[in-house]
């Protein structure tokens, strides 16, 4: 493992990304704006889920914010693995870096059990203004994780 991390750390890329006075600001400000999209556009629909808004419908605020989610992680994704790749023996044995990729799973695992569970039944109760309990918990470990998440990130900073 040591030695695929110094690869990754020593490859033209990453040392470019290093040595440049640029690169790597840039990288970090895609990654906060790929953040800004993911978790605003969710904070703003979990809100919704846990009764604020009631007037918005939840079927027309998921179309509207869940691509922005969506096109966040187009941006998080890359940089994410650009910004892992200048400092990868550092990071891979850091528990801050392995708590937030746990974290992300966790989030992931919430999103997939939303959709595949959850969702459904909220669009036919929606006009009763009445949302199941599991969408409640579902939306309230979202933002509980997504803020872990973003905690670990900038702890991993300094």
């Amino acid at each position: 493992m040591q030695v695929w991390l110094e690869w990754l750390e020593n490859t033209s890329i990453a040392l470019s990304i290093r040595q440049s006075l640029w690169l790597y600001p840039t990288l970090e400000i895609v990654h906060i704006l790929g953040i800004v999209l993911l978790v605003g556009a969710a904070f703003m629909f979990d809100l919704r889920l846990l009764g604020f808004s009631k007037e918005l419908s939840v079927g027309g605020l998921s179309r509207h914010l869940l691509p922005w989610s969506q096109k966040g992680l187009y941006l998080i994704f890359p940089s994410g693995i650009l910004l892992f790749m200048t400092n990868a023996k550092s990071l891979a044995i850091n528990p801050i870096f392995w708590l937030k990729m746990g974290l992300l799973v966790i989030a992931g695992i919430n999103v997939l059990i939303f959709h595949r569970f959850i969702f459904n039944k909220i669009i036919h109760l929606e006009k009763s203004h009445l949302l199941p309990n599991d969408a409640k918990i579902a939306a309230g470990v979202s933002i509980l994780v997504w803020i872990a998440i973003i905690a670990c990130g900038r702890w991993l900073a300094y």
